[in-house]
């Protein structure tokens, strides 16, 4: 069972950030919903450690769940 890293763990953040971008860049709101979607599902097939998963899909929650 892996822990879930949440400490900044990306060698090139910027980059990423700028290749995410440019891969939503002249979709729709409805087409980039679905570009967002298959790359979760793609992330999470690559990770493939449900615990690892269930903790991510916690600690993405923990903000929504919070009272406001």
């Amino acid at each position: 069972m892996s822990a879930l890293i949440t400490a900044p763990n990306i060698a090139a953040p910027d980059d990423f950030y700028n290749a995410l971008i440019e891969a939503h860049r002249g979709l729709s709101d409805e087409q980039s919903e679905l570009l967002n979607a298959r790359l979760i599902l793609l992330l999470a097939n690559h990770i493939g450690d449900l615990h690892a998963l269930r903790e991510a899909l916690a600690a993405a929650r923990q903000p929504i769940d919070a009272p406001a």
